[in-house]
């Protein structure tokens, strides 16, 4: 493809999908020029450096997570929609978990999320630290139940990469740990589930997990808002116990 046919958004599209396909370790200028038709010169000429193309990449990514309009919607339907969409898209593109150890990755996309997720948070109930907390808390949650499909990811590549079945050394491994785990009862009892399968959880564990914890985040706001009112009454009592005491003083005088 010559390099005036080409343009920045074809060459991050192609980067995305050779990363999906790939990962971090398979996106090389070479092949990208390969996909593209291209010489990596021309690719050059677009993106400055690999690193710069990740970065791009990755800005892409972060960009497909829709944003809930909180005129329209409650906090904690937001909050469930943005963290959902995160665990899909982290899981469609699972070297972008790779990168976070390896590529200084804080680009816009991921401002626009971090700003709205705030938003809710912030639209919640909570302010400050604890916006930040609560965000935190959340985007935490997503992040460890998304590990698990990138790390499937990563390793069927790297058993791959010499020529070796993937699948059939996966399995060998899980027949060895299904003898490691028979020794143990809660473990044996649960070696017919789906959850006893290589970096699985039980169905449904995302959706449990993070309805416990805006659960948690909800009472949290309860618990607030039961105090400060507590708060506001002792603060009214006084202030009508002290009136009292005024008006019985200049009485008496």
């Amino acid at each position: 493809m010559p390099r005036d046919t080409l343009t920045r958004e074809k060459i991050i599209k192609a980067a995305i999908d050779l990363l999906d396909s790939d990962g971090l370790e398979g996106l090389n200028i070479r092949a990208l020029g390969s996909r593209l038709g291209s010489a990596a010169t021309a690719i050059y000429w677009h993106v400055d450096s690999k690193d710069n193309l990740i970065a791009l990449a990755a800005d892409q990514a972060w960009n497909e997570i829709a944003l809930p309009d909180l005129a329209a919607t409650g906090w904690r339907d937001a909050a469930t929609a943005m963290a959902t969409d995160l665990h899909a898209m982290l899981t469609r593109h699972p070297w972008l978990l790779q990168a976070f150890g390896s590529f200084l990755l804080f680009c816009p996309g991921k401002a626009r999320h971090d700003d709205h997720t705030l938003a809710i948070y912030e639209a919640a109930g909570f302010s400050g630290a604890q916006a930040d907390r609560a965000a935190a808390a959340v985007f935490t949650f997503v992040l460890g139940n998304a590990l698990g499909a990138a790390a499937e990811a990563s390793l069927t590549r790297k058993l791959s990469r010499y020529g070796g079945n993937a699948e059939e050394q996966i399995r060998d491994h899980m027949a060895k740990a299904t003898e490691i785990a028979k020794q143990f009862p809660r473990l044996r009892a649960r070696l017919d589930s789906a959850a006893a399968d290589y970096a699985a959880a039980p169905e449904g564990s995302f959706e449990f997990g993070l309805r416990a914890i805006l659960d948690g985040l909800e009472a949290e706001l309860t618990t607030r808002g039961a105090k400060a009112g507590r708060t506001d009454r002792e603060t009214l009592g006084h202030d009508h116990q002290g009136n009292h005491a005024g008006k019985a003083g200049a009485v008496t005088s």
